[in-house]
């Protein structure tokens, strides 16, 4: 019976949604000299659902090899990776302040897909989920847009927003999982963890 998995993700959202599944949890984060960037990176012509699946699958390899070469205990390691997509176009983090604004006027007035894949592995045994939430934002004006960037918020966020955050006054609609959109659908990670052996 697992005690605790390894969250390899510096994402606080994710840290409290385990916590609010009651999910012990520890810490699994990238080295100094790891480069995460590159994981990060598109394909040309890839599809979102392909690529936040591929994404999340490279950063649970990361994982895995940072758990040998530390010698820790074994537990189960829980990866994901959430993008923004509308068609086949991929919005990852903004780059700064001016591209974070590109997308947001991009996005405004329009509905656009929220993908996050959940793998966890323990041994040689990996399971993997996928959730596709829809969010429909009301139209943006300039200053809106400009004054949110200011903020700081969309920055190291898929589409340059947080769902929790000051831009759920510019949501008109959600279709799909709310945690989902925040960075770990909660029903499709509990269903991972009760296959291995957790109790939730």
């Amino acid at each position: 019976m697992n005690e605790f998995i390894y969250l390899a993700s510096q994402s606080p959202r994710r840290s409290q949604l385990l916590e609010q599944m009651g999910i012990a949890h520890r810490l699994l984060l990238p080295d100094a000299g790891e480069d995460t960037e590159a994981i990060e990176a598109v394909m040309p012509g890839e599809a979102p659902a392909r690529y936040v699946k591929r994404v999340t699958g490279l950063k649970l390899d990361a994982a895995l090899l940072r758990l040998q070469r530390r010698a820790l205990p074994p537990a189960p390691v829980l990866c994901s990776d959430t993008t923004v997509a509308r068609g086949r176009k991929i919005y990852g983090k903004p780059a700064d302040a001016s591209d974070a604004a590109r997308m947001l006027r991009e996005l405004s007035g329009s509905t656009h897909r929220v993908l996050t894949a959940v793998a966890v592995q323990q041994g040689r045994r990996r399971l993997e989920a996928l959730s596709d939430s829809r969010v429909t934002f009301a139209r943006w004006t300039p200053s809106q847009i400009r004054r949110y960037v200011e903020s700081g918020e969309p920055m190291g966020k898929a589409g340059a927003y947080a769902v929790q955050g000051r831009a759920a006054a510019h949501i008109s609609h959600i279709s799909g999982s709310y945690s989902g959109i925040m960075g770990l659908p909660m029903h499709e990670t509990a269903q991972l963890l009760r296959t291995f052996g957790f109790e939730i």
